[in-house]
């Protein structure tokens, strides 16, 4: 939700902008935490945007208080009581709730803060089981925990997926609507449920992290606070299934991509590409947590899988402290695995650039030329890019700016647009 600027005193103002910067943090914690208590998540979302409703009104001349996350959670707690009192076949939930009430604001606000804490790390791995749930179709569990758990506007969930904003407003709207018709328990499933789902929390946790990665849209080449929400997702999802390969491949791939996060933009903002970067801005504990994690997954037998493939080939950028030193035929080889365990026209491309690296641009761009027709890339502003570059590489100037400019006008992100411009006008 986006708090709009007031008219008043400069204090307001701040306030206000305070207000938002909470909600950006807190909103995810909060709805967690509510879905716990009250069962449904439509209504522990609304819960929370009651709550921050309240902050608007109060928190202008009151101050911000000094643990806003626990002033959130009891100030949502007292609106569930008012809304289970309406409600009296919920009679005995309301008597729970309400007793945990009276014991919280018992105690000193720190101790209130705490216990927050306490739940947070376990009522947002529930919460991401539960917008992952099999009654949803995949697209609605993507949506549905991006708005949730990632922040994501609706907004920027449409462009990300290039659908129109209204779909996505509905596929929020009905699955809430589902999952609660449903009855879906707030609960980590267990056995063979744990397993089948597992897959798609996967798929959702990287969905976040990359939206943090490379933002879609917007005036930031990245949002970090997306990329850590990932990876504590990830870890705590790794402490939950210890002998799952792929679990740990997938931290193991979101560990040394985050590494370069200091490497990846200047100090003015503008993106700075894999190969320009300076590796010694890159971030050794996390590439050391990351190695780690890929060297677990390969002992539980999951070397192989789709997340350890990809963790590899980061692993392969890590392990070269200067770009010259990139082993960029086990790169390509390893994109060859990829392609036969993920059949994708991206994962092509991603080998195209490999095989351009390690045998020549003329290599790479008959591989890429042979992706030019598929339907699936004809707005995916990175297969343009690419192509450019090759071009670029080969003196076929004139052809290459052609290509900048068209990935230039397909691409959302406003950094990424001045970099392909800028590329256009030095052909």
């Amino acid at each position: 939700m986006v708090v709009p600027a007031l008219i008043g005193s400069v204090t307001t103002i701040e306030t206000h902008r305070a207000i938002n910067a909470v909600w950006r943090i807190e909103s995810a914690k909060l709805i967690a935490g509510l879905t716990r208590m009250v069962g449904d998540v439509g209504i522990a979302e609304d819960l929370a945007q009651d709550a921050l409703l309240v902050a608007l009104e109060r928190w202008p001349e009151s101050g911000v208080p000094d643990n806003p996350g626990a002033w959130l959670m009891t100030t949502a707690k007292r609106r569930a009581i008012d809304l289970l009192r309406r409600d009296k076949r919920l009679a005995l939930k309301h008597e729970q709730l309400g007793h945990e009430l009276e014991a919280e604001q018992e105690r000193a606000v720190p101790d209130l803060d705490a216990s927050l804490d306490d739940h947070v790390g376990d009522d947002l791995l529930r919460l991401m089981f539960i917008s992952c749930h099999p009654v949803l179709s995949t697209e609605a569990r993507v949506a549905l925990t991006l708005r949730l758990l990632g922040g994501l506007s609706t907004d920027e969930i449409a462009r990300a997926f290039l659908v129109p904003i209204a779909t996505i407003a509905q596929r929020i709207v009905r699955a809430k609507k589902t999952l609660s018709e449903a009855k879906v328990p707030f609960e980590v499933p267990r056995g063979t449920e744990l397993e089948a789902r597992l897959a798609s929390v996967l798929e959702v946790i990287y969905l976040v992290f990359n939206e943090g990665y490379s933002a879609t849209a917007g005036d930031d080449w990245m949002r970090p606070a997306l990329c850590e929400d990932a990876l504590r997702l990830g870890r705590v999802l790794a402490e939950l299934a210890p002998g799952e390969p792929e679990v740990y491949g997938l931290v193991a791939l979101m560990e040394i991509q985050a590494s370069r996060t200091r490497a990846r933009v200047s100090a003015s903002g503008e993106p700075i590409l894999l190969l320009d970067q300076d590796r010694t801005k890159w971030d050794r504990v996390l590439i050391g947590r990351g190695l780690a994690a890929l060297d677990r997954a390969a002992a539980l037998g999951g070397a192989q899988g789709p997340y350890a493939v990809q963790a590899a080939i980061a692993a392969c950028h890590a392990r070269a402290h200067v770009a010259d030193s990139t082993d960029w035929a086990r790169i390509a080889a390893l994109y060859e695995v990829l392609a036969r365990l993920n059949p994708s026209p991206v994962v092509e491309l991603n080998r195209a650039v490999a095989v351009s690296m390690a045998s020549g641009p003329a290599a790479g761009l008959a591989l890429v030329d042979a992706l030019t027709s598929e339907p699936s890339l004809t707005d995916y502003h990175l297969l343009p890019s690419v192509r450019g570059d090759l071009l670029m590489k080969l003196g076929r100037k004139e052809e290459a700016r052609a290509e900048f400019e068209r990935a230039a006008s397909q691409t959302r992100n406003a950094r990424e647009q001045a970099i392909l411009l800028a590329r256009a006008a030095a052909c």
